[in-house]
């Protein structure tokens, strides 16, 4: 049985190559999240949302799976 809530690692391949609809897909997975953490006395903070999605594009094209 496969759990719907992850991400197919073949995604996550493609991301890490850089493929740029694959990243897309990465950010739509963790938007909800990243809305969550981004927000601040019930607004969501712009600014904050903008660079958690910077880090995880950031994240995403460090990733290395040899270690």
């Amino acid at each position: 049985m496969r759990n719907k809530k992850l991400i197919p690692f073949e995604v996550i391949e493609k991301a890490v190559a850089g493929e740029l609809e694959a990243v897309n897909a990465v950010l739509r997975h963790y938007t909800a999240h990243i809305k969550y953490l981004s927000m601040y006395k019930g607004h969501i903070n712009d600014n904050t949302q903008d660079r958690l999605k910077a880090k995880l594009v950031e994240a995403i094209l460090k990733f290395r799976f040899d270690r």
